[in-house]
């Protein structure tokens, strides 16, 4: 079914984002922007990265997702000792010695895959051909996964002995890196006050089973301007270095920069995040709104930058301001 995108299919979207905040909210105090994005990677069919300490409530958040998105949800703790078959599942010969695929905890909507950087490649590479093929191949037939199917894995960022960090391909795989960082002081007050009192989740429900497919259906058919694709190319080019257009942080500071993925995702992201606040075409802003998260896995930083400190996140918003100031001519 085509699907023309209407003004009141994107009004109802609004209208749906922020009853999805309210009702997140009543479970997940702080954590505005990880929210924000991670319902943005999930209406714009990406995958998102979640880079924090250990002990921030990360199953929670993704709990809570699911519940408000009517959504199954697993968790996975990566482990040195974890096989394929441990998430994508195995066949078994049963009692009447017939073969049967187990699944494996890969057949969820939402899958929380914890600590991703501390299992083997094997085990990484099967979990991110699952992401690409929206399905998995045990002993040659093919089984598709559930629909939306959508992966946080987190990764710590503290450097611990015996990870395995995921190598810039498949790390490009991810739409969104985002940053979980410490409650407020005012945050980790609310927080043990709800942990000491009862728990329970509050958050109920909101979407349907369809509206999520209804989404990922009509956001790709909504216009952008070339204004604003301009806007997003100009960005990604800059963070390549000893280019035409590179910016002079990226020549200074980044071993490597993004490839095209990173403009993809941008526009996409873009888009969703237009729809999300009852906008039938993304701004400038649009794209600014998504642009650390879509780039900060994709730039390589080079020894001067470690040496002196330079953050990601920094040459990132250089860059913005210099795209900005160009578009602005």
């Amino acid at each position: 079914m085509h699907h023309e995108p209407k003004q009141q299919d994107i009004q109802r979207l609004n209208d749906l984002y922020f009853r999805m905040r309210e009702e997140i909210h009543k479970t997940i105090i702080g954590q505005e922007e990880i929210v924000d994005q991670s319902l943005i990677a999930l209406f714009s069919g990406g995958h998102a990265l979640l880079t924090g300490v250990p002990g921030l409530a990360k199953t929670l958040l993704v709990n809570t997702l699911a519940t408000v998105m009517g959504l199954s949800f697993k968790r996975v703790q990566f482990t040195p000792d974890l096989m394929p078959s441990d998430i994508i599942g195995a066949e078994i010969l049963d009692k009447e010695r017939e073969f049967k695929h187990i699944k494996g905890p890969v057949f969820t909507n939402i899958l929380l895959a914890d600590e991703i950087n501390r299992t083997p490649p094997k085990t990484q590479a099967a979990l991110l051909e699952a992401m690409q093929e929206k399905a998995v191949t045990v002993s040659g037939i093919r089984y598709p996964l559930p629909y939306p199917f959508f992966v946080l894995a987190t990764q710590n960022p503290i450097e611990q002995e015996g990870t395995y960090p995921l190598p810039e391909a498949q790390l490009d795989r991810f739409m969104f890196n985002l940053i979980l960082d410490y409650p407020s002081h005012q945050q980790e007050i609310e927080i043990i006050k709800q942990s000491t009192i009862e728990f329970n989740i509050k958050s109920q429900q909101v979407l349907q089973p369809d509206d999520i497919k209804f989404y990922r259906t009509i956001l790709p058919q909504l216009p952008v301007t070339d204004h604003v694709i301009e806007f997003a190319v100009s960005i990604v080019e800059a963070t390549r270095p000893n280019r035409a257009n590179s910016h002079k942080l990226a020549n200074e500071y980044l071993a490597w920069g993004a490839g095209p993925r990173a403009s993809q995702y941008l526009i996409a992201g873009a888009v969703t995040n237009a729809a999300l606040h009852g906008k039938l075409t993304p701004e400038m802003a649009d794209v600014v709104a998504v642009v650390k998260p879509v780039l900060r896995h994709r730039l390589v930083k080079n020894f001067k930058a470690e040496a002196e400190g330079i953050t990601t996140d920094y040459i990132i918003q250089e860059i913005v301001s210099s795209a900005k100031a160009a578009m602005a001519k």
